[in-house]
Order: structure tokens, then sequence, then C-alpha cells
């Protein structure tokens, strides 16, 4: 055996950081990132007031789903914390009192910084696609664009990119036409 194996990252490593520090598990490996910029912060918060009263409250659109926060998820050996994420209210009707949800989602939302987006377009994205997540957004606060893919297959299909001020309607919230613009008003 050589000297130079790493010894594979654990929990009670993840549990270690410091709290004003995002961390993760990808592949037996600790992720440690800071808290997000304001134009990622500024993202995420809209994204996710967009999205909350007709989808998860129900008021002015379908209802439906349980969206939450950087919500900490263990997918078999790996912990991922997204920037948002939504579960379908028929698999998951009631949220359970957990630290780490194991079912895992139907969307997830990264929100893309320059210090994340290399492990969020590669290790998380093959994660979520192993675990059966349908819907992935990708939104990029600085290029001003959202990603979208679809589950196919146990790959991603890029169902769309939109940039700037569009109006989109985007799996798997096409009810909504969401004003990009909002994502990215300072």
């Amino acid at each position: 055996m050589g000297g130079g194996q790493r010894r594979k990252a654990t929990y009670a490593d993840l549990e270690a950081v410091p709290p004003h520090l995002v961390a993760e598990l990808v592949d037996g490996e600790l992720y440690v990132s800071p808290r997000p910029a304001s134009p990622h912060a500024l993202a995420q918060t809209a994204l996710h007031g967009e999205l909350y009263a007709p989808f998860h409250q129900g008021r002015g659109g379908p209802g439906g789903w349980l969206l939450l926060f950087e919500p900490e998820l263990h997918l078999g050996e790996d912990v991922l914390v997204p920037d948002i994420a939504g579960w379908r209210r028929e698999r998951m009707p009631v949220m359970p009192d957990v630290v780490g949800f194991t079912l895992a989602p139907d969307w997830v939302c990264e929100v893309l910084s320059p210090s994340t987006a290399a492990l969020d377009r590669e290790k998380k994205m093959k994660v979520y696609a192993r675990e059966g997540v349908r819907h992935l957004w990708l939104v990029d606060p600085l290029q001003q664009a959202l990603e979208v893919y679809g589950l196919d297959g146990g790959g991603w299909e890029p169902l769309g990119t939109h940039t700037g001020q569009a109006l989109v309607h985007a799996e798997p919230f096409t009810p909504l036409r969401l004003q990009l613009g909002l994502l990215w008003r300072r």
C-alpha cells in the first residue's frame, strides 16, 4: 500500500467545520466553502421567494411542493447542501424532524459562485443523477443565467438556458412565469 492514500472524510469531519462555513462530503472528500457573497444570496432568496407561495403554500399556484433553503441531504455516503431543494408532497407529505434528509429531492437548485461552480457542475450533478433527482437548475448570478436540466436515463438532458431579463416557464414549475431579472436586481 502506498503512503499517498488519503483517508476518506467522515461525517465527524463535516461536523468539525466551523458553522460560518458550508461543509459537504462528496466522493469521500470534504469540501468547505465560504458563505455566499451577496449576488449569490440575492439570487437564492429571490428565487425561493418566487416559488414558495405558489408551490409550497399553494397561494396563487398549484401547491404540492415542500421547498427548503439549504437542506442537508444524506445521499448514500455523500452529504450535500443544495441552495434550494424541493420534494413533491406525494413523496414527502410531512416534513420529518431530521438533521439530514435521506429521501432525494425531486428538484434541486444550485446557485453558482466562483468558489463552488466546478463542484456543483461536476460532482454534485453526478450525485443528484445517481439518486434520481428529476429536475436540476443552475443559477449563475454573475452571468445572469438559468440552466434547466431534466433527468433522462440516468444522465442530465439540458432543457434550456435563459439569460438576462427573460420571462421563463421552466420544469418542474412551468405554471410560474419567472421573471429572471428579479434574481439579479440589487
